[in-house]
């Protein structure tokens, strides 16, 4: 889709915001005309890379990831948990083609966002596609829709008339989901309404790598990914807003970050 030229106001200095993010100060930015994917890359898109090319994950060549527990069967045995986020589970076996682990198959879910890849597997698939990563600045423009200073791509209200937008934890986390969006876990890359610009799930469902580095970042090496995740909830991670960041290393590949491709415009 194409994302006209302009300015916009670029961050937030919300009271709910994380102020170590570095989402402020707000700031005008202009934007030059670019491309950028109306959806996320799906995991039927990334098999045609990988029949195409040969090319293997970083999760595919270690040989696990990490999978959200709650999608892991109740029988499955017991295995290293991320200590800060316990719901994070290490799975061997698990990687874009397994996206549960080694019992779950990306056939089932050919529409839903590519999950299980790092930012260099997420360059490599741009490369291929002869596109690039975006910008930050370039996500948070699409990523608004041509609002004004609003928090989420449609508005500043969390769920308009009761009907959810975008598909985040709904009940407690990390055990109480009623999936009053239908989901749990990803949903398909074009599901809900897209924003002013023609750009679907531009918060919630997975996070998107962008190309740029995170800053402030603690050594420099994080890079800024985009949009919360089907896991995001108030109770912990209200980063499912249109100028919430945060920085993950390179190497990250999880269950609930992916990509979308961009574009310059010539």
């Amino acid at each position: 889709m194409a994302v006209p030229a302009g300015e916009f106001l670029m961050g937030s200095q919300d009271a709910l915001s994380y102020p170590t993010d570095g989402e402020g100060p707000v700031r005008t930015v202009y934007v030059v005309a670019f491309w950028i994917d109306a959806c996320t890359v799906s995991n039927a898109q990334f098999a045609r890379f990988a029949a195409d090319t040969g090319y293997r994950t970083s999760a595919e060549r270690i040989g696990w990831s990490f999978v959200f527990a709650g999608l892991l069967p109740d029988d499955f045995p017991p295995t290293r948990a991320v200590a800060a986020a316990p719901w994070w589970r290490q799975v061997e076996g698990a990687d874009w083609r397994h996206p549960d682990g080694p019992h779950s198959t990306w056939e089932d879910r050919a529409d839903h966002p590519v999950v299980h890849v790092d930012w260099d597997d997420a360059r490599a698939y741009c490369a291929w596609a002869g596109k690039r990563l975006p910008t930050e600045t370039e996500w948070e423009r699409a990523a608004r829709g041509g609002l004004h200073a609003k928090v989420f791509p449609w508005g500043d209200e969390f769920e308009p008339g009761g009907r959810p937008r975008m598909n985040v934890w709904q009940g407690d986390f990390p055990k109480g989901h009623h999936t009053a969006d239908g989901w749990y876990g990803t949903c398909p890359v074009d599901a809900y309404d897209a924003n002013g610009f023609g750009m679907y799930n531009a918060t919630g469902n997975v996070w998107e790598w962008c190309e740029d580095p995170f800053l402030p970042s603690p050594d420099g090496g994080q890079r800024v990914a985009k949009g919360g995740s089907y896991l995001c909830h108030a109770s912990y991670c209200r980063r499912y807003r249109v100028a919430a960041r945060q920085g993950l290393f390179p190497d990250s590949a999880t269950g609930n970050v992916g990509f979308r491709c961009a574009l310059d415009m010539t």
